[in-house]
Order: structure tokens, then C-alpha cells, then sequence
């Protein structure tokens, strides 16, 4: 059998292409190596847009399209609405007790994203505590295997604490997973800042049409010294040059429009219009199998609804090992039937 691996995306918002070349591309690759579950995170998402779950639920769709458009064939890849799985709610409940507070709030991940969306002392203890309902994620499929960004490897090492705990503590019916961290550097944003965000405003969308991804380049941040075409211009830092890193197939032409911008003589206006040239070989066809999917919501609804069905079954599993090794299996062997 293919070990298993699970991953997925907070259903916030369409995807962009940061989200393209950090993890999409390689989901594409690794469904075929392993036996792949692609969360839809639903709950976790609405841990700082609770007051929007109309709007999370309708992204849960176009979340999906975006999946299909790059290439995740639901024949290869589980697709699974988190709250369709109550299962994982029940495990979240289990490993609170395996957490301390203390432990929660020295997670570097949770203190930058907690100061990146201004909490304060006011965060949601939902959003909180989304280190144990991944957590709960993760071993209600029993995933040997979790793709992150570096930035990620301390939910995955909260993971693996809480698992060695609860297999000491009970039974060892948990599995233990193991990071694979991808390859890709994060995309900057269009203003050049560290990060691409849909909450930032700084994002191509795959969703965007080819006149928004136009308009989106040409107002790209580049070298604010680069004011003439014949001066000499910085590319360490300038978000045009990443994204040609990562998309522009051929290395040498990079390396070529990389010099001579730093020796002066090229243009942003020039080096933008490759961009977007290069660009939309990459996002044309995306949009394109996007819009065919789009119009069969029926269809992809189908797909949604099935995996999540499947999920539920493998996380069904997982459940009854975990109420037995807590001695909380009292019903196990009788049905209970509603009225008696």
C-alpha cells in the first residue's frame, strides 16, 4: 500500500500562485506516489472568520475548482470538507488534555500569525488552539506524511508530541508524522513584501483573468532606485525576478535578463511585460480547465461530497482505536437506537 499522506489549504479566499509554486505543484507530483487526502479547512478557517461562514463555505467551492484546475485528480486525491468529519472535532477535544497553555503559546508559528493578524489579547481561542485541530487532522487519517514550509514544522513537531504522549498514555494506536518540507521558497508579494496573502492584497489569484493578472504586474514594486533604464538596477529582493525564478522555465534566459538589469540598460516596463508573458503560459490553461470545471458545479460538488464520505470512514477508524485505548468504548458492542 502507498503511505499516506494528508494536506490542504484554510478555504479563506481563492488560491494564488504563491500557493502554486509552495505546494500545489508538488500535491500534483506526490498524488500519484502516495495515498493522498486534500483537507479543505473549513472549521480551522473559521477561527478568525467566524463571522463570515457563509463566505467560507462558498470558498470551500472555489477552493475546489482551483484544486481540479492545477491537476488534483479526484481519482488519485481524497478531497474532504473538515467539518464533514466531526470525528476530528472529537480527537481536538481529546488532545487539549495532552497541551499545555504555555506550551500553545511559545508555538512560533502561532505568535507570528497571531502578530501578523493583530490579535493582541484578544485572539480567538479557537484560532488559539489550531495547533491541536491539526493535529486532530492529521492522525484522524493516520498521515505518516505532512508536506510544510519550514514556517510550519513547529505544528508538525506539536503533532508529533501530542501523538508520542497519547501512545504513553494509553495505547500506542497513533501515528506518528514526519514533515516533508518542500523545495520552493515562499513567493513575495506584489508590493515586496516577505509574503504573498490574500489578506494583504499582494496576490495573483488563479482565479484572475488575464487582463487583472496584466494590470497586477505592471503595478509590481521593483527596485525603487531604478528610475532611468540605463541605471543599474538590484534584483535581490525584487519580487519581479522571483517570480521569474520560479516560473520562467529557462534558467539561462533568467540569468541573462538578471544581468543585464543589474548592469543597467533594462527596463521594468520590459522585464515586466516577460513576466506576464511568462506568466500567463502558466495560468492560461489553469484557467481555462478552471472555467470547464465551473461549469459543471454539480459535478465538482459530487467530487467534494464523495471524498468527504471516504474521509470520514478512514477518521471512523481511527476514532473507534482511540475510545477503545481510553477505555471510553462503552457503546462498542451494542446499537443504540434513538427513542428506544
Amino acid at each position: 500500500m502507498k503511505p499516506r499522506i494528508l494536506t490542504g489549504d484554510r478555504p479563506t479566499g481563492p488560491l494564488h500562485i504563491g500557493h502554486l509554486v509552495g505546494s500545489l505543484r508538488s500535491r500534483v507530483r506526490l498524488q500519484h506516489e502516495f495515498d493522498t487526502y486534500v483537507l479543505l479547512a473549513d472549521v480551522q478557517a473559521l477561527t478568525d472568520h467566524f463571522e463570515h461562514p457563509r463566505r467560507v463555505r462558498d470558498n470551500v467551492m472555489q477552493v475546489a475548482l482551483d484544486y481540479l484546475a492545477v491537476g488534483l485528480d479526484p481519482r488519485e486525491a481524497t478531497f474532504v470538507v473538515q467539518s464533514g468529519v466531526p470525528e476530528i472535532a472529537e480527537l481536538t477535544v481529546f488532545y487539549l488534555n495532552l497541551v499545555t497553555v504555555s506550551h500553545l503559546r511559545q508555538n512560533p508559528t502561532v505568535k507570528s500569525e497571531i502578530a501578523q493578524k493583530g490579535f493582541g489579547e484578544s485572539v480567538p481561542a479557537g484560532f488559539f488552539v489550531y495547533p491541536v485541530s491539526q493535529a486532530a487532522d492529521i492522525t484522524a487519517f493516520g498521515a505518516q506524511v505532512v508536506p510544510v514550509g519550514e514556517d510550519q514544522l513547529p505544528m508538525i513537531e506539536q503533532t508529533a508530541e501530542i501523538v508520542r504522549r497519547f501512545n504513553r498514555l494509553y495505547a500506542p494506536v497513533l501515528v506518528e508524522p514526519r514533515a516533508l518540507v518542500g523545495e520552493v521558497a515562499r513567493l513575495p508579494g506584489l508590493d515586496g513584501k516577505a509574503k504573498m496573502s490574500k489578506s494583504l492584497g499582494n496576490a495573483i489569484f488563479l482565479s484572475d483573468p488575464a487582463d487583472e493578472v496584466a494590470r497586477k504586474v505592471r503595478g509590481m514594486y521593483t527596485d525603487p532606485n531604478h528610475l532611468r533604464v540605463e541605471d543599474p538596477g538590484r534584483t535581490e529582493g525584487n519580487p519581479v525576478f522571483a517570480y521569474l525564478d520560479a516560473f520562467d522555465p529557462d534558467r539561462a534566459r533568467v540569468a541573462e535578463l538578471r544581468a543585464h538589469y543589474e548592469r543597467g540598460g533594462l527596463g521594468d516596463v520590459k522585464v515586466k511585460r516577460h513576466l506576464l508573458d511568462v506568466l500567463e503560459a502558466t495560468l492560461g490553461p489553469i484557467r481555462e480547465r478552471r472555467a470547464e470545471f465551473a461549469r459543471h458545479p454539480d459535478e465538482v460538488e459530487a467530487v467534494v461530497r464523495e471524498g468527504t464520505r471516504r474521509g470520514r470512514e478512514v477518521a471512523a477508524v481511527t476514532m473507534r482505536a482511540v475510545r477503545e485505548a481510553m477505555s471510553l468504548d462503552y457503546f462498542a458492542d451494542a446499537e443504540i437506537n434513538a427513542g428506544g
